[in-house]
């Protein structure tokens, strides 16, 4: 498998891989120590209506699920803010609002729509260089906002009643961990799909909780985490169409792999409990 390595195209596929899994991770703890997983979710098949739009009028897919997942951030946190409507409710409208949009606009763009697919379930095999600027970018917007404002999101991840009482402005610091999980899930539509991206963001943090209780210390396990997945994802898929002949996306076998981790993590976590 090392092999692989050789290959231009395989490593401009691992570096898209490891830089999407830095904002994976640090978004991925923030979410998970807020307990709203399930946001992830929403935003990403919220996201997908932004590429139906992307195909239908012409412009880049990735550009029109970056605009429909601020857009979706943006009304979870009003509607969960504002009118005081449950969370689940209204991540569910979301989730199924984007995806019936992106399916509309999908049955109205003439022709067939070659990469949809790749936007569903991945295609991190055909990412070009362009992708891997982009992912560099959202990296350095997501990091750098992260450092700047972390104690306000640390404060409004696990108490937010103490936050607003401490003087956070509660309000905006949830739109903006909404609008950079929208972000995080861009550079994963192309890794693991909409549809799998809840998985890559999740599993790999609450592999990290079974190990530590800071921020700090689960955003940095989620994204070494996160990035050990990809690499096996990778090594998985390339190996299985070497040897046996079988067309393996690496996105079921990133988020599978990640699902392994964390079987493995729970049992050794709670064999060190019992002892």
């Amino acid at each position: 498998m090392i092999e692989a390595l050789s290959f231009p195209f395989f490593q401009r596929v691992l570096i898209a891989g490891l830089l999407a899994s830095i904002a994976c991770g640090v978004i991925g703890a923030l979410i998970v120590a807020k307990r709203m997983s399930s946001v992830s979710g929403g935003l990403a098949h919220a996201a997908f209506g932004g590429v139906g739009l992307g195909y239908w009028a012409g412009f880049s897919p990735m550009l029109g699920a970056t605009g429909f997942g601020i857009l979706a951030s943006i009304a979870i946190g009003v509607a969960y803010r504002r009118l005081q409507s449950g969370l689940d409710t209204v991540i569910s409208m979301v989730w199924a609002v984007g995806m019936a949009i992106g399916i509309l606009f999908v049955a109205f763009t003439p022709g067939y729509a070659p990469d949809l697919m790749s936007y569903l379930f991945g295609s991190l095999l055909f990412v070009p260089w362009s992708y891997v600027y982009l992912v560099a970018a959202l990296d350095v917007l997501i990091v750098l906002a992260v450092w700047l404002l972390f104690k306000e999101f640390q404060a409004v991840s696990f108490d937010e009643e103490f936050a607003e009482v401490a003087g956070v402005p509660v309000d905006r610091m949830l739109y903006a961990l909404l609008g950079l999980c929208a972000l995080a899930i861009v550079t994963l539509i192309r890794v693991v799909g909409a549809i799998l991206a809840i998985a890559l963001l999740t599993i790999p943090a609450a592999v990290a909780r079974h190990w530590t209780q800071t921020l700090q210390g689960m955003m940095c396990v989620a994204v070494g985490v996160a990035a050990v997945c990809t690499v096996l994802g990778l090594f998985l898929s390339h190996a299985l169409s070497e040897s046996l002949a079988l067309s393996a996306p690496p996105g079921p076998l990133i988020v599978l792999s990640a699902a392994g981790i964390f079987g493995v993590s729970a049992i050794a976590r709670s064999a060190k409990g019992r002892r």
